[in-house]
């Protein structure tokens, strides 16, 4: 019966027509009314893989066989929406972007008298903790707000236990170190049994809360909005809306940072930054 049902999966994939799109908007359509999450406007190639993916592990004949079961069961609900939600991150991912962040943004944050930065989309946490150590390390952290935020209530909650896998300590190590870290990583954690424990100080600073970029609105104004590797994931209609909610939350001569697969240019509000560092996707708001 399983090597029947591959087959079908398989076959199906090839053909992606018509009606496998009416059925993915149907699903997507399905979810938003009955649960209130809105994906509707993510990438298509994105939705469809990830479907894909559930109706596999689930053993479901196809499309509209997982609509049926995750309308009427919120447990199911909850693993597509885990397959959904976007978790890829590490501490001091992509270096040269904390680097570039320490040399050319820090010094432009010195003279503030406190720093409210957010991070959209913070998965896990493993990016906040990040700037915590490197705000720390550059005598900011005492006056710097931190909200970190994500649509997934699971993430945040492991976000917050600052507890991550001992095994990853050598790459992240490896990351802290050409990010420009200048003491020894393993100050900033304690080892228990296979997993670490950041330091308690590092949370200290940081409100750990949900928050959907693509339903919920501004809810503060920032020196610094980091939201990285995010809108790849979205539909160009969904990355201008995006791009509009983060302009608006950042104050005049405030610091955007994307990820290294995103841009302004392009955007609908491209014309209101000046490139901070262009390889890095860090932009200052001019109007």
């Amino acid at each position: 019966m399983y090597e029947q049902l591959n087959n079908l999966w398989e076959n199906t994939l090839e053909e992606c027509g018509e009606v496998e799109k009416i059925e993915i908007q149907l699903l997507l359509e399905g979810i938003f009314r009955r649960y209130g999450f809105d994906f509707r406007d993510y990438s298509f190639s994105f939705i469809r893989r990830r479907v894909w993916h559930r109706i596999r592990i689930e053993k479901l004949i196809g499309i509209s066989d997982l609509q049926a079961k995750v309308l009427h069961d919120p447990r199911l609900m909850e693993k597509l929406f885990s397959d959904f939600s976007i978790h890829v991150t590490e501490m001091f991912r992509d270096p040269g972007f904390f680097q570039a962040f320490r040399n050319k943004v820090v010094p432009l944050l010195r003279d503030l008298p406190f720093i409210r930065i957010w991070h959209a989309g913070c998965s896990t946490g493993e990016e906040v903790y990040s700037m915590a150590i490197l705000l720390h390390e550059e005598g900011l952290f005492h006056k710097t707000s931190i909200y970190a935020t994500d649509m997934n209530e699971n993430f945040l909650k492991k976000a917050e236990t600052g507890v991550f896998p001992l095994e990853r300590m050598q790459e992240f190590t490896k990351n802290y170190l050409a990010a420009g870290g200048t003491r020894s990583f393993s100050e900033y954690y304690t080892v228990k049994h296979e997993s670490v424990v950041f330091h308690a100080f590092l949370r200290e600073n940081t409100v750990f809360a949900q928050h959907n970029l693509v339903t919920d609105r501004s809810f503060n104004e920032f020196h610094v909005i980091v939201c990285r590797n995010v809108m790849i994931y979205f539909s160009k209609p969904l990355q201008n809306h995006v791009h509009a909610l983060l302009y608006d939350s950042l104050g005049l001569s405030g610091i955007l940072g994307l990820g290294n697969k995103e841009a302004i240019a392009f955007t609908s509000r491209s014309h209101c930054y000046e490139e901070i560092d262009s390889s890095e996707r860090l932009y200052s708001k001019i109007k």
